[in-house]
């Protein structure tokens, strides 16, 4: 049965293709021919492509920004990444890729993702995302209206 694309995911769905419980909100998409790599399988960098399309969809979905107007697009650094691949995925196959934030400080935040297929955890990546003011250098303090969602929906804590 095909998943609707692209799309937040409700949690019966998300249950019943094998997506872990501690996840609440995942998008599905298939894998296209320019994500392989020469072993036939999707390529390892593709997975951060992926991750990043699922946090603005997680952001939208949670009220958190629109990604629509200049004014409303928070500015977003990425400090770090990690990615651990645990089963190859390979052309056409459909995935559900979820996440959800871990923790937050005063002006970042910690999420898990991860990409399940075939019923399986596919592979699992951790990210810190800073918010930054317009000029993209001084850090901002995340929004209570940010921490309250994230805490109210994923469990975050507050890390000292």
């Amino acid at each position: 049965m095909s998943l609707p694309l692209l799309t937040p995911l409700d949690i019966p769905t998300l249950r019943a293709r094998g997506v872990p419980d501690v996840f609440n909100i995942g998008q599905a998409d298939r894998v296209r021919f320019h994500e392989l790599d020469v072993l036939n399988h999707v390529n390892n960098a593709v997975y951060l492509s992926w991750f990043e399309s699922f946090r603005v969809a997680y952001m939208r979905d949670y009220g958190i920004a629109n990604f629509v107007a200049s004014g409303e697009r928070p500015v977003l650094v990425l400090r770090n990444v990690d990615v651990e691949y645990k089963a190859p995925l390979h052309l056409d196959e459909e995935y559900i890729v979820v996440g959800r934030s871990l923790s937050y400080r005063r002006t970042s935040w910690k999420m898990q993702y991860a990409v399940v297929a075939r019923g399986q955890v596919c592979a699992v990546g951790h990210a810190v995302i800073v918010l930054m003011e317009e000029d993209a250098v001084t850090r901002k303090a995340l929004p209570q209206a940010f921490i309250d969602v994230i805490t109210e929906k994923d469990g975050a804590v507050f890390e000292s």
